[in-house]
């Protein structure tokens, strides 16, 4: 074992540090954060409509449906002006994050990149009339604002920031001798470098469309975000990932940070269709989203470190182990793991590397292939990170009571899972040193 983390840590840990500190993935993953609170907003607006509609029609409560129709009204407002604009709201916050990182004026990085998504995607609509398609010339399709323009945010706000700061650096600039307020001066050193990040992206899309006859967006939707988010649905896809963030997070680095551009740009974007359709009483497209791993996986946080601290309180008889994993508790219940992770630790300890990295492997496979089979409903709601095991999948599965048995399901397995390593960690620690074992600090 020791040798095996000693390859990792010598071969693994410098690329995971590279990836860590990259600056277009930090400014996606910190862009997919800012942005949560949209998230968070068109998910509640969509669990209540789906509660009122449930007490309705399984209930049979039609009065307190028919007191409760101002709130579905309300919720169907709230989700006009968060999900269905979840690509602007991201181009705007992708700007803004990647600019900052470029040392660049963020504001106008954050409109730069909203030009940027606005000039690729269609500015006409069809609509069926009478059996026949009509197309509306001069306007946007809403849904081409919602997930679906993801990528195309992503890629296009990337290319708009990326010109716009190297105008900047290159002092592509007014220069004016007079004193003008803070705001002023930026907008007049910006105004340059923007107008030809703007006209650059401008002349990319129209080539594009004048050689192809179809908008850039239309196309990167249907060849490269609809592929990847479809093979972000096969089982050894998930696997890996699930596997990828445990070996990054054993080694002291956030695996979910280092990997959100991954999660969130493919599975949440499936999170979100689901989302989207279950708003529009359709079923849910797919089996397996962003949530499903914070739902079915990585209750205390990665690595399921919440059973670590139950098997610990149940089995260990360390007194200073057991002091920590008291202390643990409480945020563990809200899947905050630092004080386990780093304070046991977790991380670097050869002890615990395999039930660290196995326990969420093993809960993501048994809980895809029981999604895949219909005895749960898939995620289709975003949850908050806080909200606690077995009440955080129930919510996010649209009130599925079976989610909250296939919750409890996968927390005995991880206990299972961790159990022998807590006895392990105990024999070691009394064989080699009466103190604890462990008492590096990372």
């Amino acid at each position: 074992m020791s040798r095996l983390v000693a390859w990792l840590e010598d071969y693994l840990l410098p690329l995971a540090n590279k990836l860590g500190q990259t600056t277009w993935l930090v400014a996606l993953r910190d862009a997919f954060v800012s942005v949560m609170p949209i998230t968070i907003a068109g998910s509640i607006a969509v669990l209540v409509k789906s509660l009122i509609e449930a007490a309705k029609i399984n209930l049979g409560w039609k009065t307190f449906a028919w007191i409760m129709q101002p709130l579905m009204l309300v919720s169907d407002v709230v989700w006009r002006g968060t999900f269905a604009l979840f690509a602007l709201f991201l181009s705007m916050s992708l700007g803004y994050h990647l600019a900052k990182s470029m040392e660049v004026d963020p504001i106008a990085g954050a409109i730069v990149s909203l030009s940027s998504l606005a000039m690729s995607i269609a500015n006409l609509t069809k609509y069926h009339i009478g059996g026949k398609m009509v197309l509306l010339h001069h306007s946007f399709d809403i849904s081409q604002f919602s997930t679906t323009g993801i990528f195309t945010a992503i890629l296009f706000g990337t290319i708009g920031v990326s010109i716009f700061a190297l105008c900047v650096k290159a002092r592509f600039k007014l220069n004016l001798t007079t004193t003008l307020p803070y705001a002023e001066q930026m907008a007049l050193d910006s105004l340059i470098p923007a107008i030809i990040a703007i006209f650059c992206v401008g002349m990319i899309n129209f080539a594009f469309q004048t050689i192809t006859g179809t908008f850039f967006g239309n196309w990167l939707l249907h060849s490269i975000q609809t592929p990847l988010v479809k093979l972000g649905q096969g089982f050894g896809m998930v696997l890996l990932v699930t596997l990828l963030v445990q070996v990054f997070a054993f080694f002291g680095i956030n695996g979910l940070g280092v990997w959100a551009p991954l999660l969130d740009s493919i599975w949440l974007t499936a999170q979100n269709v689901n989302v989207t359709a279950v708003r529009n009483g359709k079923p849910a497209s797919f089996i397996w989203v962003r949530g499903s791993f914070d739902s079915f996986a990585w209750f205390g946080g990665a690595g399921g470190t919440l059973m670590l601290i139950v098997a610990i309180l149940l089995f260990s008889k360390r007194s200073d182990y057991r002091t920590i994993a008291k202390v643990a508790l409480a945020p563990g219940v809200f899947n905050i793991n630092e004080p386990i992770v780093l304070g046991l630790p977790v991380v670097l300890n050869p002890v615990y590397f395999i039930p660290f990295v196995l326990a969420p492997v093993v809960n993501v496979a048994f809980s895809y292939w029981v999604t895949l089979m219909g005895l749960v409903n898939p995620v289709q709601a975003a949850v908050p990170g806080i909200v606690p095991p077995i009440i955080g999948p129930f919510l996010a599965c649209n009130y599925d009571w079976r989610a909250i048995v296939l919750c409890i399901v996968n927390m005995l397995i991880a206990l299972a899972i961790w159990t022998p390593f807590v006895f392990a960690a105990d024999k070691i620690a009394d064989t080699n040193n009466p103190e604890p074992y462990f008492t590096r600090q990372y």
